[in-house]
């Protein structure tokens, strides 16, 4: 998903934000709950930088704020790209604030971690039951998030390139298959309009990249780690499912299909007609749908072999263990899950709200419209990062691997190190036992 896929580093700013929050932590700035008013809670978020999501927070705040006496909820933003940073900073300086958000891949590195605290969240005017699976955050059985909203990879195309070519347009219930979608790009190739006639943002980096494409790897067969256990990616990672996948990736680029490197702004490439296909998300379809009309084809995933797959998870808000008014953080949080607030939410990201009763709310996502293909397709075939501890160590191997694959490395011979890479981590940690 844009907000969690494609992460700036940000590396100096994270720095100095770190420092600074050390620092608050030092005079007992933080709001975690304790000190003079123990009733004022503090609130983090990483949308500093994004204006319209920041003020549907501001708005839950203060609508919390006035409806009642006994708490306050006050609001820090940090950046993007350095909130994690911070997050970690005030971890170890156990002054957390009592209320945060969190990127949904690593609430379960974060609940291990002691950082958040399962949740309790009966009386919600919306049940987490009836909320998109991988818009609840949970570890060990236990609830420790949840999120207003989540995106949908896609593949945007035009209706006419595909007529023309005599390339079927796939739906929900008949995706492409593998040899139907190698069979479209090579017309397309044939064809001479398009260097290289699809775009999967391969210029893109960080989270985007498991995000992207190890979704692909699992439609495979293969995954970045074996799911019975958590204990090992031998097999899963460096079986033959996923060997396979890596030769059909890598063959993108020598066929000439995709760029081993992408340009900056992929989906300008689109919509420019540098590229046929985009592998892209939920959250350019209304850009799309401006620029292309009826001309454009929201399409499913291709099913490359064990069913069509795609990401999920976005930003999800929770709970600090070091929180020393759970009671009022709990109620705040219960009081954010008003269905309004799904819709505000979605409406101002522009994504997938996360309830039916919210998405009934909102144009183009209602029975019917024309992007209720991400609503079912998250429920469908969104398949959560792997909820271990250990995945920000998998993710960052697997962007490696990823990339070297691209750029020609061996499969089986590169797919091994990782696993191997992220066996040794596992046993190092007492596979996160805990």
């Amino acid at each position: 998903m844009r907000s969690n896929a494609r992460r700036l580093a940000g590396t100096s700013v994270a720095i100095l934000t770190a420092a600074a929050v050390l620092a608050g932590c030092a005079s007992g700035s933080t709001g975690s709950g304790s000190g003079a008013d123990a009733n004022t809670l503090t609130l983090w978020t990483h949308n500093a930088g994004n204006a319209d999501e920041y003020k549907v927070v501001q708005k839950v705040v203060d609508d919390f704020n006035a409806s009642q006496s006994k708490y306050k909820v006050k609001i820090q933003a940090f950046p993007q790209g350095s909130y994690n940073d911070a997050v970690v900073a005030a971890a170890s300086a156990k002054k957390l604030p009592c209320i945060l958000d969190a990127d949904g891949p690593n609430v379960p590195n974060w609940a291990w971690g002691g950082y958040l605290a399962p949740l309790d969240l009966s009386g919600s005017e919306t049940a987490v039951g009836d909320q998109l699976p991988s818009t609840v955050g949970t570890y060990n059985d236990k609830l420790y998030s949840f999120g207003h909203y989540d995106v949908a990879l896609t593949m945007f195309a035009r209706k006419s390139v595909l007529q023309e070519h005599n390339i079927r347009i796939p739906t929900l219930d008949k995706p492409w298959t593998k040899d139907e979608f190698d069979a479209a790009l090579a017309s397309l190739k044939a064809s001479g309009k398009f260097e290289q006639p699809l775009e999967m943002g391969t210029g893109g980096s960080g989270e985007w990249w498991p995000y992207a494409y190890s979704p692909q790897l699992q439609s495979f067969g293969g995954d970045l780690i074996d799911r019975s256990d958590y204990k090992s990616a031998k097999d899963a990672l460096d079986g033959p499912e996923a060997v396979a996948w890596a030769t059909w990736f890598r063959s993108l680029v020598t066929k000439g299909y995709m760029a081993q490197k992408g340009g900056a702004s992929p989906n300008d490439d689109f919509l420019n007609g540098k590229s046929a296909i985009e592998w892209d998300g939920s959250w350019d379809a209304a850009k799309n749908a401006a620029k292309l009309g009826d001309d454009l084809a929201i399409l499913p995933p291709v099913d490359l072999g064990k069913g069509p797959k795609i990401g999920g998870a976005s930003w999800q808000w929770g709970m600090s263990t070091t929180c020393s008014n759970k009671a009022g953080a709990q109620e705040y949080l219960k009081f954010s899950r008003k269905t309004q607030y799904f819709v505000d939410f979605a409406k101002a990201t522009g994504t997938i709200p996360a309830t039916a009763a919210a998405a009934a709310q909102i144009p183009g996502y209602q029975p019917g419209g024309p992007y209720e293909i991400f609503s079912q397709s998250a429920r469908k075939f969104a398949v959560v990062r792997p909820v271990t501890p250990a995945y920000p160590f998998i993710s960052s191997v697997y962007e490696k691997t990823a990339k070297d694959i691209l750029a020609g490395a061996d499969p089986q011979k590169t797919l091994s190190q990782a696993a191997d890479q992220i066996d040794s981590n596992l046993k190092t940690n007492n596979y996160y036992a805990g």
